[in-house]
């Protein structure tokens, strides 16, 4: 029952991952926040959070949620008496639940860079907890507005977010595509 529902907790937040992960392909170019400092000279969130990661990042996470509303009815007929947590069950539901997931992985995702820079933490140095959760955290809450997330399902979601992530960073440094393992 529990490898069911890790499944199907997947499942439901694929828009958030696909998104974040889009973010940085289609990053690059104006940072969202303009380049601006504060009164300390200390940059707002910094040139890892740009408007394209952003726009490009929210657009996966919509089609994400569409493909997911298109393969529902065969997802639902054939395996619905084993889904255990929400799932998008059409297309117009699917850009909704995409888009507030998507978003708000970028949107949790720019605000950890925010709360980096306020506890002096800088780009790309670790700051645990945070840079593994920042983006689901807030795709959930945002998401939490239209569809009921038990407990459960928010604890599954959390505990697989950070196996996924360690496992994710540690093949890339493995493989060369990342300076550190985290």
């Amino acid at each position: 029952m529990i490898l069911i529902t890790c499944v199907c907790t997947l499942y439901f937040i694929l828009p958030a991952y696909f998104s974040n992960g889009a973010g940085l392909v289609f990053g690059g170019g104006t940072p969202v926040d303009f380049g601006k400092t504060d009164k300390n000279g200390i940059r707002w969130i910094g040139n890892g959070v740009t408007w394209r990661g952003l726009v490009g990042g929210t657009l996966i996470g919509i089609i994400t949620g569409i493909v997911q509303g298109y393969f529902a009815p065969y997802i639902l007929t054939n395996f619905g008496q084993y889904i255990t947590t929400p799932i998008i069950t059409n297309i117009p539901e699917g850009i909704l639940i995409g888009f507030l997931l998507g978003f708000g992985a970028l949107l949790g995702d720019a605000i950890g860079s925010f709360l980096k820079r306020r506890l002096g933490i800088g780009r790309g140095k670790p700051a645990p907890i945070l840079d593994q959760l920042d983006f689901l955290i807030f795709a959930l809450i945002l998401v939490s507005f239209v569809v009921k997330l038990s407990l459960e399902f928010v604890i599954i979601a959390i505990v697989l977010t950070l196996i996924i992530h360690i496992m994710a960073n540690t093949c890339a440094y493995l493989l060369g595509l990342k300076d550190v393992w985290y």
